[in-house]
């Protein structure tokens, strides 16, 4: 991730931008390119969606979150990676929860869980999905069972 990555605590973003762009001519091999370049480059989140367009045809619409100081260079990646001919952009709010991370043991090592607090309560919990890959292949055990023992671990 970038340099450009939001801070942990909880705040409004008001200086955020939502961009999007349609496609219906490019191969999908580009498109996982172009979204590692994105992140690469500070975007806070790309993802893409099937739509169909005009004349029925199929499509993707690519859309993506970044600072209001990042859209130029999002915009220069995908005027240059990608065969769209406009990008739609527009302000956006954003309310991000105050994250921190704490370790959870599991009989097959540590995960690292990362919780959203809401005024100073804890609103959400999230095991870390690469620790729980890890430990899943190496131990040869489903990755649910993993994820399993971090909720048991957690009393959820």
């Amino acid at each position: 991730m970038s340099a450009n990555k939001p801070p942990n605590h909880e705040h409004i973003d008001h200086d955020m931008v939502k961009m999007e762009v349609n496609f219906d001519d490019i191969p999908g091999e580009w498109l996982g390119y172009v979204m590692d370049l994105l992140f690469e480059s500070g975007a806070n989140d790309v993802y893409y969606t099937p739509i169909y367009m005009k004349k029925n045809r199929p499509g993707t619409l690519l859309q993506l979150l970044c600072s209001k100081d990042s859209v130029d260079q999002m915009k220069d990646i995908l005027f240059r990676e990608t065969t769209t001919l406009g990008v739609r952009y527009y302000p956006l709010t954003v309310h991000r929860l105050e994250r921190t991370f704490e370790k959870v043991s599991t009989e097959w090592g540590e995960v690292t869980v990362k919780t959203g607090m809401h005024d100073g309560q804890n609103v959400q919990w999230a095991p870390e999905f690469e620790d729980c890959k890890k430990i899943a292949e190496k131990h040869g055990i489903p990755l649910k069972r993993v994820y399993e023992q971090v909720w048991a671990a957690l009393g959820r």
